[in-house]
């Protein structure tokens, strides 16, 4: 019996050799492929990575429709008050319509890491699309401030839950060359959501009657419906599978990403390894391990990006562009044609990120991208300063600049980073963290702005970007210290990086012992 043991734990090391040997080779591989080999060799990793984009559709749509309906008179007639020749939302109303979606959006975001981490990726955003055809119906329904107040509420519920299962889901089955191309492009939906929710407001914002505004939510359905349609047939995160130690499941589910031949069986060796090299690093997955030893350095660089993103003004050029201009004089049918135009300029420079992200890199694009940003900033707020009709249409101008270049740079690089940088075993907190510190600091902005923006309170008007300048200024110096770069860094080299405490400005040039090992695994193959 005692030989009979003996054997046992032999063959059982002798297996696990093969499996770490197996990983290191499989990580290796991964750095040989270019984009387009990825992209043909993972063909079916990549649709359901754009799947995955899809539903944060939802998401974005549900942010920009809450800032756009303010822009909208029919909107402000039904759900406000008569003001000096005009119809206005009350400034409590108005701020909770922005905020209450974000405010629930963080218990969302937070709820669904630690669900998600119990009953997987796919079924959470089963639940979280049911969620979202109750609220939007709410919205669709709605005649009193109170009922389209549920309506968000619990919009914002649904929505906070798919912005973080989904951008986990994509940095746990995109290919190593095609991390940064597929993170950026969940950016993407950002964008495109909102140009949908321009498009239909410039066709329907001047009607007389309730479907100025109801066409916007109806339009919900739609996205709601298309993803409702493919979730279904979507694969569990092969992650979530590895981490409950259930290979079989996990190889069934690399399989259905197109995982075959053998290659489903060198990535589940490249996961288990990962995650068993930072298992003494991570003891438990609950969100306080992400604040323990070098998981804090980590959750703080992951979740800085995002932040920032909110600190930097884009609360403002995103949901209020449409109401400054008309308040700057602009018609209303004129400032939905802007609105357009600012949609199409953000997506122009979401696409451009994807090509960036990697020849530039993640902390070059990041720092670089947001200090010329600051200098957008200011300019905007100097303009709106002089406020002659001239620099008024200056500070439109600068707007439409601003949403570009914020989508070329830190609108894009932050989900990558957020990806990357967060440990493999907690990617899902660290991630709900995140978004959720996110959500925080947009809940406070769309509280903060009304009063400091309206013409009835503090009538700041676009001189706000001086506060966000000065924000992002203040982030500049953060992200120069503190922002590694992780270009075309596997997630076994990354958690090696951060095990050791390389300094982050040492991040692009160190040799890991992962990279070592991987040309070793590669010699001996051959």
């Amino acid at each position: 019996m005692q030989v009979d043991a003996e054997k046992l734990s032999a063959n059982h090391e002798e297996r696990k050799t093969v499996d770490v040997q197996m990983g290191h080779l499989g990580n290796q591989e991964d750095h040989e492929l270019s984009k387009w080999q990825a992209m043909r060799q993972n063909s079916r990793s990549f649709a359901w990575c754009l799947f995955a984009v899809w539903a944060v559709l939802l998401v974005s749509f549900e942010n920009q429709a809450s800032g756009n309906i303010l822009g909208i008179p029919e909107f402000r007639k039904d759900f406000g008050h008569f003001y000096q020749g005009e119809w206005v939302l009350d400034t409590k109303w108005q701020s909770a319509f922005s905020g209450a979606p974000v405010a629930s959006g963080v218990v969302g975001t937070l709820c669904a890491a630690q669900i998600a981490d119990r009953i997987g990726r796919k079924l959470l955003i089963i639940i979280a699309l049911v969620m979202s055809y109750a609220a939007i119906t709410m919205e669709f329904v709605a005649t009193t401030n109170e009922l389209f107040f549920g309506g968000k509420f619990l919009n914002g519920f649904a929505t906070g839950a798919l912005a973080s299962v989904t951008v986990t889901y994509i940095g746990e089955i995109s290919p190593l060359a095609l991390r940064g191309l597929l993170t950026c492009l969940s950016a993407l939906s950002y964008t495109l959501g909102p140009f949908t929710v321009s498009l239909i407001v410039n066709s329907t914002g001047t009607f007389t009657t309730r479907w100025a505004y109801r066409a916007v939510f109806c339009a919900q359905y739609g996205f709601a419906v298309v993803a409702s349609l493919f979730v279904f047939f979507m694969p569990e995160s092969p992650w979530w599978y590895a981490s409950k130690d259930d290979d079989a499941k996990a190889l069934r589910s690399l399989r259905q990403l197109g995982y075959r031949n053998g290659m489903d069986d060198k990535r589940l060796a490249v996961i288990k390894l990962t995650l068993e090299e930072i298992k003494s690093e991570t003891e438990g997955v609950t969100y306080l391990e992400c604040f323990r030893r070098s998981n804090l350095r980590r959750t703080l660089i992951s979740i800085s990006p995002l932040a920032i993103q909110a600190l930097s003004g884009i609360v403002f050029a995103a949901s209020y562009s449409t109401y400054y201009m008309q308040l700057a004089g602009y018609s209303t049918s004129t400032s939905f044609k802007l609105q357009i135009v600012q949609q199409v300029l953000s997506m122009i420079g979401n696409v451009m990120s994807w090509y960036l992200v990697d020849k530039v890199g993640r902390r070059d694009l990041t720092v670089y991208g947001l200090a010329v940003l600051t200098v957008i900033l200011f300019l905007l707020g100097g303009l709106a300063v002089a406020a002659t009709p001239g620099a008024i249409k200056g500070t439109v101008a600068m707007i439409l600049l601003y949403c570009w270049w914020y989508n070329v740079t830190i609108g894009a690089t932050a989900y990558t980073v957020l990806c990357e940088v967060s440990t493999s075993r907690l990617r899902n907190k660290t991630i709900s963290i995140g978004i959720a510190f996110q959500y925080s600091l947009n809940v406070m902005w769309s509280f903060v702005l009304p009063y400091l923006f309206n013409p009835d309170r503090a009538n700041l008007g676009a001189k706000v970007a001086f506060i966000f300048g000065g924000l992002a200024l203040l982030s500049i110096v953060f992200l120069w210290f503190y922002l590694p770069e992780t270009a075309g860094r596997s997630y076994e080299e990354l958690d090696e990086l951060f095990m050791k405490r390389i300094a982050a400005r040492n991040f692009k040039d160190y040799k890991t012992d992962a990279e070592k090992m991987g040309e070793i695994a590669q010699m001996a193959e051959k």
